[in-house]
């Protein structure tokens, strides 16, 4: 069986940027392409992820809601990951994200590429 090709996709813009929306709508359909998508969030998109905030916010009415493309994530067993420091200068702890989103550093990056994932960073 020929493993699934990875993808990577760096988001670093929030509810204020239409760019958000175009990463997690790429990033879904790379999932909806048979890809092993991981989300990597830095900035002010980890705002997406705090507990809440998807079901207030969609950036893009021709997209799916954020609720939905991030369920859709962890749906299709693919990983939404959050830069530590990002974190910190919010104050947030993964007791106020989305459950199943794990705080954890570049390094998770890093080995996907290692593995020959490509990236795309919004």
């Amino acid at each position: 069986m020929k493993a699934k090709q990875k993808l990577v996709v760096v988001i670093s813009r929030g509810h204020d940027d239409e760019r958000s929306s175009v990463a997690w709508s790429i990033a879904n359909g790379g999932i909806n392409n048979g890809l092993d998508v991981s989300i990597f969030l830095v900035s002010s998109a980890i705002d997406w992820v705090r507990k809440g905030a998807a079901e207030k916010a969609r950036p893009n009415p021709e997209d799916p809601t954020m609720k939905e493309m991030i369920q859709n994530v962890f749906n299709n067993g693919c990983s939404i990951s959050v830069c530590p420091p990002c974190a910190k200068v919010r104050g947030y702890s993964e007791e106020d994200l989305v459950e199943g989103v794990k705080i954890v550093g570049s390094v998770a990056i890093h080995e996907r590429v290692k593995e020959g994932a490509a990236v795309l960073s919004f």
